[in-house]
């Protein structure tokens, strides 16, 4: 009798493992190919801005993770965290040596990490081939901005300054020398046959110091996103004198002429995206590709975009991933041209 129960709890013990392994790695009836279930994700999430508070990178982050929580999409917790040095140059130095295969820490970032990697000066050794590219989440641009009572009126005043004498006013940005600020404020006045090399800029650690660094009066001019100066520009504190978009935006900029209204032919476009670690598991990147997919399509989303006042442009992680191959050419092209590639 004993026997009997022995055989009989374990043939019952391993039809329950047989089952349990059935829904772990359930084989779907119209397409016959299993489903992975180990359950990534486990453990909380953590997005890091690899910049101080109140910037582009920064924003993208807490709206991402804050979306992403709202809807459900992700029931693990999301944190954010801000690491900021050398305009996220210092991050992505620990990220690609040290954080490899954490599954569990994403970033975000924009043209930065190619441009950190391609410049001369304070270059990056590592760049987006040192990560996973996961998705293209918004598009924004750069923007000219002075204090709102600031002697400059337009984007040709401030050029013709800077024509007389190029180290006159000074220039900063949330970036280092060669990085996207840089390159933002400087852009204009190279087309305007400035020499850049001979304009002052002065880097601060994100949008947001650099934002402060001007409303103090220790910058005359900042290059910046147009998105971190929107409530700026609503509270009046601020002018922004031009945007690098190909045509005027809508909305609170809707006032704002473009630098190539203005006769320069200044344009520059700041995508925001997402990536992981370099050895990223398979699983993992699944995960992020379609809850990422179902987070760009949802109605809070879209919502947040417009509110922050960027602009939804979404790839997902293969058209990212080319797109990020093309970019690579054209930052290439125009940091030879300010003869600041390395």
């Amino acid at each position: 009798m004993f026997s009997m129960k022995r055989i009989s709890a374990v043939i019952c013990a391993g039809a329950l493992a047989l089952s349990l392994g059935a829904c772990s790695s359930k084989e779907t009836a119209s397409t016959g190919k299993k489903e992975e279930g180990t359950g990534y994700p486990t453990k909380a999430i953590s997005v890091v801005a690899p910049s101080g508070a109140g910037g582009g990178w920064d924003l993208t982050a807490r709206s991402f993770t804050k979306v992403l929580s709202g809807t459900k999409l992700v029931k693990q917790p999301l944190t954010v965290e801000n690491k900021p040095g050398g305009g996220g140059a210092v991050f992505m130095a620990e990220y690609a040596t040290q954080q490899v295969e954490n599954n569990d820490m994403l970033f975000v970032n924009s043209p930065p990490i190619i441009i950190n990697n391609l410049k001369k000066e304070g270059n990056s050794p590592y760049g987006y081939k040192n990560t996973t590219p996961l998705a293209q989440l918004t598009k924004d641009y750069g923007a000219i901005v002075v204090k709102a009572d600031s002697k400059f009126k337009d984007l040709k005043s401030v050029l013709e300054e800077v024509k007389k004498d190029p180290s006159k006013l000074t220039f900063a940005g949330g970036s280092a020398p060669g990085s996207m600020d840089h390159l933002v404020s400087i852009l204009p006045a190279y087309k305007y046959g400035v020499d850049p090399t001979k304009i002052k800029y002065v880097s601060y650690d994100g949008g947001g110091e650099a934002i402060t660094a001007l409303l103090g009066g220790n910058a005359d001019v900042i290059g910046t996103d147009a998105s971190s100066v929107k409530e700026f520009l609503k509270a009046g504190k601020v002018r922004v004198l031009a945007i690098t978009s190909t045509e005027r935006l809508s909305g609170d900029f809707k006032d704002v002429p473009t630098a190539k209204e203005q006769g320069v032919d200044a344009e520059f476009t700041i995508w925001r995206g997402v990536f992981g670690p370099e050895k990223m598991s398979a699983e993992a990147k699944t995960y992020w590709e379609k809850t990422i997919d179902k987070l760009v399509q949802s109605a809070e989303w879209k919502k947040e975009v417009e509110t922050q006042g960027w602009e939804l442009e979404y790839k997902n992680s293969a058209d990212f991933k080319k797109f990020l191959d093309d970019q690579e050419s054209q930052v290439q092209q125009l940091l030879e041209a300010l003869g600041m590639q390395k």
